[in-house]
């Protein structure tokens, strides 16, 4: 898989993709990541890719030609299956998104800066827009790490134990049941026997019980009304 990150500040994203699993999935040639710095493509001597928005107000605004630049380098190079704009007023991340971005070969990210960018950008070059919550960051590039990880998680292969990734919350529309490991007793708390039982049908059904009071606890909005 290849992903290509258009950004305002590439620095933001070194760290992130340098460490833990997306390092490790980099170094076995299973993700490609690429960083385009946006003033690359800025057409003037002093790389400027902002502008004040039209009809005033606060904030500075990404200006388009920069950006229709490197998206029109990296299409004339290679098709994309997506063009994904960060943004917060745009739909949530789920597990099924990322689940279905893993399949995909190639996509582009862009990440909006300052009080964003400019609304011709949305309506003509991105294809998908994503957002990680309903708040607003400084901008797009932490939104967009945290996509990456998200989708590069569930590549075959990136995980030392694939049926890891099947077993996160919200893979099965549950959040995960409680986990525990040595020792079985510590300070008087115990690990549920059930646990230590060796029998997995009992195990496993244990499992699925307590996801399902863990989510009706804390997120009983995504359980469906037959099974609540």
């Amino acid at each position: 898989m290849r992903i290509d990150i258009i950004t305002a500040v590439p620095d933001l994203l070194i760290s992130p993709f340098e460490h833990s699993i997306i390092k490790r999935s980099k170094d076995k040639g299973i993700v490609e990541i690429y960083l385009h710095d946006l003033r690359d493509y800025s057409k003037n001597k002093y790389r400027q890719i902002d502008d004040y928005p039209f009809g005033g107000g606060a904030g500075m605004v990404l200006m388009i030609e920069p950006i229709e630049k490197c998206i029109n380098k990296l299409k004339s190079e290679r098709a994309y299956d997506e063009i994904i704009f960060m943004s917060p007023d745009a739909p949530v991340l789920t597990q099924s998104l990322a689940n279905q971005l893993s399949l995909f070969e190639n996509i582009i990210i862009l990440t909006g800066h300052y009080k964003g960018v400019d609304q011709r950008v949305r309506d003509h070059m991105i294809t998908r827009e994503i957002s990680i919550g309903d708040y607003v960051l400084s901008g797009g590039e932490l939104a967009a790490a945290v996509l990456v990880d998200s989708v590069v998680r569930l590549l075959p292969g990136v995980l030392n134990d694939e049926t890891s990734a099947l077993s996160d919350s919200f893979q099965d529309g549950l959040l995960s049941a409680p986990i525990y490991t040595r020792p079985a007793k510590y300070n008087d708390w115990e690990v549920p026997k059930v646990l230590l039982s060796g029998n997995f049908a009992e195990i496993e059904k244990w499992r699925h019980e307590e996801a399902l009071k863990h989510t009706k606890k804390l997120r009983p909005d995504l359980l469906k009304d037959d099974i609540i």
